[in-house]
């Protein structure tokens, strides 16, 4: 992986290319990340950065996180996540990391959390059919029988039943970057990412070509 970022969502929106067409495009405010470790094959094994995003008051982290920004004098990050990049070795301590490391037509892997839905039922989270709704029906929208009794008198795992919907890490790969605003470090995807708005986004360069 050569090139990455941390980003937040914004919204989604809508562009029009050169030809005119109407392009759905996620808004991301990608970095500055700020570099706050450099980590080595001597010194740790492997090769990677550890950045931080986005400031933060300095009293709302404890003191051994806020000795980490202090040691190195730059401002404290709310989010430090770790990178694995091919040329980490060629950053610095406070480096930044900006939006213009990417350009319109990178193809990249967004990773977030998406949305949290709450305890659904199967029909919602699973997409099953609901039951027969006449008044001698004894399940409309349950999700039917959970397996036979006697053989193998249990339930296997990975039933799709009712439960926890959403808030779960999402990687959507091979997504096209449309635009980049260097300035103001914006980067329009099109299509969308997961999570909310506001939401920490993690974009890659993409693993796989399709």
């Amino acid at each position: 992986m050569k090139k990455a970022i941390l980003a937040t969502k914004v919204g989604m929106t809508q562009i029009f290319d050169e030809k005119g067409a109407l392009i759905p495009v996620t808004v991301l405010q990608a970095g500055p990340c700020t570099v706050i470790q450099v980590k080595t094959v001597e010194n740790d094994g492997y090769s990677a950065v550890k950045v931080g995003y986005s400031d933060i008051r300095s009293k709302l982290l404890n003191q051994a996180e806020r000795r980490v920004f202090e040691k190195i004098g730059v401002d404290c990050k709310r989010f430090v996540r770790e990178l694995k990049l091919d040329n980490a070795e060629d950053f610095k301590v406070a480096d930044e990391i900006k939006a213009d490391v990417f350009a319109a037509g990178d193809k990249v892997d967004a990773s977030g959390v998406s949305k949290g839905k709450g305890f659904q039922g199967a029909i919602r989270r699973h997409g099953q059919h609901r039951g027969p709704m006449a008044h001698g029906s004894k399940y409309h929208r349950h999700a039917g029988s959970n397996g036979a009794c006697s053989d193998p008198s249990r339930v296997f795992k990975g039933k799709k039943m009712a439960g926890h919907m959403g808030h779960r890490n999402v990687t959507i790969q091979n997504l096209e970057i449309v635009r980049v605003d260097a300035d103001k470090n914006l980067i329009l995807i099109k299509g969308a990412v997961p999570g909310p708005k506001k939401a920490l986004v993690t974009i890659k360069e993409s693993v796989k070509t399709i």
